[in-house]
C-alpha cells in the first residue's frame, strides 16, 4: 500500500479520505460493512455539520434533510421549547454514510467494503494490519475511524461508558423538532425522519434499573423512555418499533478527549462529545478533515491530537456541564430554560465545535 490506511467508513474516515484523495494521496479506506449501515446516532445535524459536508461537495437539501426548527425538553410533568439559534436537519446515517463513501470514491479514494480489520500494530516503516480473513496489508500512516468501536490493541485510554441505544419507530414525532426525553439512567432524543416515522436514541447509565432489559427489547425501550415525562408516555404511546430491538452500543466515552500518540484518531476514536448537545457527526468531518491536512503536512500524530484537543477542549467543558445538568438536575434545568431562553441559545451555539 502506498497511501494512507484509513479504518471505517463512518463520516470521520470518509472526510478524511475525500480530502486525502483530493491532494494526490489516494488512501485505502477499510469498512467492515459490505453497505452503510444505521448506526448508534442521533442524526442531528447543525449548521457546523452543514459547512463541513458543503466542504466535502454534499449538500443537506440534496440528500433529502429533513428541516428542524426548535428543541423541546421533557422530565416528568415539566417541558420547554425553545427556538434553535441555527439551521439543523435530519438525515438518517445510513443515507450519509453511504453519500460520503460514494464521494470518497469518485475522488479518488480506494474504497473497500466488508473489510473487517482485525488488528493493528506498529511496524517500524508504518502500520501492519491483519484483517478478519488472515490478510496482511502494511500502510504508512493509520487513521483510525472505528467510532465508537475499539481496535484490538488501540483501545481509547477511557474507562467505563454509557450504553447507547437507537431504534426507528413508525409514527409522527413533533413536526420540526428535536424531543429531548429525560429518563431513568439517562436520556433519550426523538426526532422526525425524512421519510416518515422517528428516530429514538438514547445514552444510558447500563446500571441503572430496567436498562438491560430496555437494551434487550424494542418494547422494554419504549417503554423504559415513556416513564420519564408525561410528554414521552404521551408521544410514544402513539408510535410502534419498526425494528425488533434497538441497536446497541456498551461503553461509550461521553466527554473522552485523546491526546496520545498511536495512529491518528478521528471521529469518537479522538472525542466524544455528550450526545445530549448533538455535535459528534459535525466534530467527526472536522476530525477527518484536521487529520487529513495533517498528514499532508508531515505533522505527527501526538502533534495533531494535542492541536485538535486544545481547539474543542473548551466546547467539550460546556457539553459536560449541560449533560451533567440535564442528568443530575432535569426539571431545574427546564425552568431555567423557560425563564432564561436566551442562555440555551448560547450553550447550544458554543457546543458547535465543527
Amino acid at each position: 500500500m502506498s497511501g494512507a490506511a484509513i479504518v471505517g467508513g463512518g463520516p470521520a474516515g470518509a472526510a478524511a479520505a475525500i480530502a486525502l484523495a483530493r491532494a494526490g494521496l489516494r488512501p485505502r479506506l477499510l469498512e467492515r460493512d459490505a453497505v452503510a449501515q444505521e448506526k448508534v446516532c442521533g442524526e442531528f445535524l447543525a449548521e457546523d455539520a452543514a459547512r463541513g459536508l458543503a466542504e466535502l461537495g454534499l449538500d443537506l437539501v440534496a440528500l433529502g434533510a429533513l428541516p428542524l426548527r426548535r428543541a423541546i425538553f421533557a422530565a416528568g410533568r415539566a417541558t420547554a421549547e425553545i427556538k434553535l439559534p441555527f439551521a439543523a436537519w435530519s438525515l438518517p446515517r445510513a443515507r450519509l454514510d453511504a453519500a460520503l463513501l460514494e464521494a470518497a470514491a469518485a475522488a479518488g479514494a480506494w474504497v473497500e467494503m466488508g473489510m473487517a480489520v482485525a488488528e493493528a500494530v506498529p511496524d517500524g516503516s508504518g502500520w501492519a494490519l491483519r484483517l478478519a480473513d488472515g490478510t496482511a496489508l502494511h500502510a504508512p500512516a493509520l487513521v483510525l475511524a472505528t467510532g465508537k468501536h475499539e481496535l484490538r490493541g488501540l483501545r481509547r485510554a477511557a474507562q467505563g461508558g454509557a450504553l447507547g441505544l437507537k431504534l426507528v419507530l413508525q409514527g409522527a414525532a413533533p413536526d420540526a423538532a428535536v424531543t429531548l426525553l429525560v429518563c431513568p439512567g439517562g436520556y433519550a432524543g426523538l426526532q422526525p425522519r425524512p421519510d416518515g416515522g422517528a428516530n429514538l436514541c438514547a445514552a444510558l447509565d447500563p446500571h441503572a434499573a430496567g436498562v438491560a432489559a430496555a437494551a434487550r427489547s424494542a418494547e422494554a425501550f419504549v417503554a423504559h423512555v415513556a416513564q420519564g415525562s408525561e410528554l414521552a408516555a404521551r408521544l410514544l404511546g402513539a408510535m410502534r418499533p419498526a425494528m425488533a430491538r434497538p441497536l446497541a452500543v456498551a461503553g461509550i466515552p461521553y466527554g473522552f478527549l485523546h491526546r496520545g500518540d498511536g495512529p491518528f484518531r478521528v471521529g469518537d476514536q479522538a472525542a466524544v462529545i455528550p450526545s445530549f448537545c448533538g455535535d459528534g457527526v459535525a466534530m467527526a468531518l472536522r476530525s477527518g478533515l484536521r487529520a487529513a491536512q495533517a498528514l499532508r503536512a508531515g505533522v505527527t500524530a501526538p502533534a495533531h491530537h494535542a492541536a485538535f484537543a486544545a481547539d474543542i477542549a473548551g466546547g467539550m467543558r460546556i457539553a459536560r456541564g449541560v449533560s451533567a445538568a440535564a442528568l443530575r438536575a432535569p426539571s431545574v434545568m427546564i425552568a431555567g430554560l423557560r425563564l432564561f431562553p436566551g442562555l440555551a441559545g448560547l450553550a447550544a451555539r458554543r457546543t458547535r465545535l465543527g
